[in-house]
């Protein structure tokens, strides 16, 4: 398994409309893989493998580039920087941050707290209080003279290490550098074969933000069938009643059939079950009862298309702690690459 590629990805900063990092090292990897690669207007990579005959049908795999993170708002006259969000945050697990600011002539390394009175001089009602996102500024240790380097609209990550624990990865940026992955690997275990279809893997921009690169990448494409590779939630831990767990880490990848965006066309659920059962390949089905995936803009463009969710099941999303089990996303490969084989 390419775990270098996957640090790689994770530790590149792309939070949505500033995905162009992200974009430039896909493009590296994607050297000689595929027959055509181009950029559209909104920055999704767009790569195409020709099919055999005429007219081949379209398979789309819409792999989003962007993870969650800042823009910056607003410097104070001393320096401190406000921010505002790009994509969902639950605001607990932001206390106490490193980040990088990511601005035209470097990446600063800096910290982020809320406003307040420290634990030492909070009241009880302070220490209860969870601040909102608005909330939270950045200090770079550079003072006032942060505002001559940091602008509005500089890019903001969290600024955490890539980790391999047991059997088990850990990023920042998990959600979504594992379709980033996948959609490289599985083109890359097609090798020079020749499939029937048309296979066109569309690194997409800005769907932590409503799917929006994979709406205008849908509209060119106009694919038969669309595959939005992403990852869903793994609750197999302590706290969550066994019917809301979504998925269990190391029962394989998840066949995503129902979201608050889309619900899978049944023909493609059931022709991924068997062929995962016939190749051995473990798998269990997930549904969300609210959230969304880039899966979906495929299925509602044009005219639409037949839809379905390849995903991993991940711990603790949307935090800095995301992590998912690796043989769960050697199964998502596997099955993408026996799915366009077989088709």
């Amino acid at each position: 398994m390419n775990i270098k590629l996957l640090k790689a990805l994770c530790e590149t900063p792309g939070v949505p409309g500033h995905e162009d990092r992200v974009r430039k090292l896909i493009q590296k990897e994607a050297k000689g893989l595929f027959d055509e690669v181009s950029t559209d207007a909104m920055g999704s990579l767009h790569c195409v493998k020709k099919g055999k005959g005429r007219n081949p049908q379209k398979i789309m795999l819409l792999c989003h580039m962007d993870e969650i993170g800042f823009l910056v708002s607003h410097i104070t006259d001393k320096g401190f920087v406000y921010l505002q969000t790009v994509g969902g945050f639950d605001p607990r697990n932001l206390f106490s941050r490193r980040v990088l600011v990511c601005t035209e002539t470097g990446d600063l390394k800096a910290v982020m707290n809320p406003a307040g009175r420290p634990v030492h001089i909070a009241s009880p009602e302070d220490r209860k209080r969870i601040p909102q996102p608005h909330e939270f500024f950045v200090d770079t240790g550079l003072g006032a003279k942060a505002q001559d380097v940091v602008k509005v609209g500089d890019m903001v990550v969290m600024d955490e290490p890539f980790l391999e624990m047991g059997d088990k990865v850990v990023s920042k940026a998990l959600d979504n550098r594992i379709a980033c992955w996948l959609g490289i690997e599985a083109a890359r275990g097609l090798g020079k074969t020749k499939t029937k279809s048309e296979i066109h893997v569309v690194f997409t921009t800005q769907e932590e933000v409503g799917l929006r690169g994979a709406r205008t990448a849908s509209f060119a494409v106009q694919p038969d069938i669309g595959i939005g590779i992403d990852t869903t939630l793994a609750c197999d831990t302590p706290g969550v009643p066994e019917q809301d767990r979504t998925t269990e880490q190391g029962k394989g990848f998840g066949l995503h059939i129902r979201d608050g965006s889309y619900i899978a066309d049944k023909g493609l659920v059931a022709d991924i079950a068997a062929l995962a059962e016939k190749k051995k390949i473990p798998y269990q089905r997930t549904m969300l009862r609210s959230g969304g995936q880039d899966g979906a803009a495929a299925q509602q463009a044009a005219a639409g298309a037949r839809a379905v969710g390849i995903v991993v099941g991940t711990r603790y999303i949307h935090t800095v702690t995301e992590m998912i089990e690796k043989s769960d996303l050697k199964a998502a490969k596997d099955i993408l690459v026996a799915y366009l084989n077989a088709n």
